[in-house]
């Protein structure tokens, strides 16, 4: 997603929808893999995000953004994932502080840093869930063309990816970050 976020903003004011996927595709993986942060399911990570979008467009939310537009999706979900636990009663949770995705400052060797160490996590999943996730976090498969390549159902695919980030949970920012660095690049 190319353009500043003013511009990104007055596009989506002109009702350009081309933008508005640009927009969701980009954010898309790394709004979801936030939302683990928060909750155990990442089918109901999907839906969060998924409804966000959805409210995002129909409901104009984009009007009111008086910040940085990747910090006013970040926080979106992340209210949304709290307010989901809320209304769930799944969890007592307490308060989780907010990542600060600054790709900016991140030099190179911290950058080699995190991908060694995510790299190293990624090695030690079950074979299954570290393919599923390679192909759908890294690759950026969908779970349809997973299931046909790996030759297993889609629900194995949802199941071994939740497994895998459940696993990684420890990892999660660094994961959101690498993606958000891939994305930019």
């Amino acid at each position: 997603m190319h353009g500043s976020d003013e511009h990104i903003i007055e596009c989506l004011k002109k009702g350009d929808q081309k933008v508005y996927k640009e927009l969701f595709d980009s954010f898309y993986m790394p709004l979801c893999i936030y939302a683990v942060k928060f909750i155990d399911s990442y089918q109901d990570a999907e839906d969060i995000v998924q409804d966000f979008f959805v409210k995002f467009w129909n409901n104009k939310m984009y009007l009111n953004i008086n910040m940085n537009l990747k910090s006013y999706l970040f926080t979106s979900i992340r209210n949304n994932a709290l307010n989901f636990l809320r209304q769930k009663n799944k969890y007592i949770f307490e308060a989780v502080e907010d990542i600060e995705v600054k790709i900016e400052e991140l030099d190179k060797s911290e950058l080699s840093v995190l991908e060694e160490r995510l790299q190293q996590e990624i090695e030690a999943l079950p074979e299954k869930s570290r393919e599923v996730f390679l192909e759908v976090v890294l690759n950026d498969l969908k779970y349809k063309e997973v299931a046909e390549k790996l030759g297993i159902s889609i629900n194995t695919v949802k199941t071994q990816l939740a497994r895998a980030l459940k696993k990684l949970r420890s990892s999660i920012d660094s994961i959101i970050l690498l993606l958000l660095v891939k994305r930019d690049s």
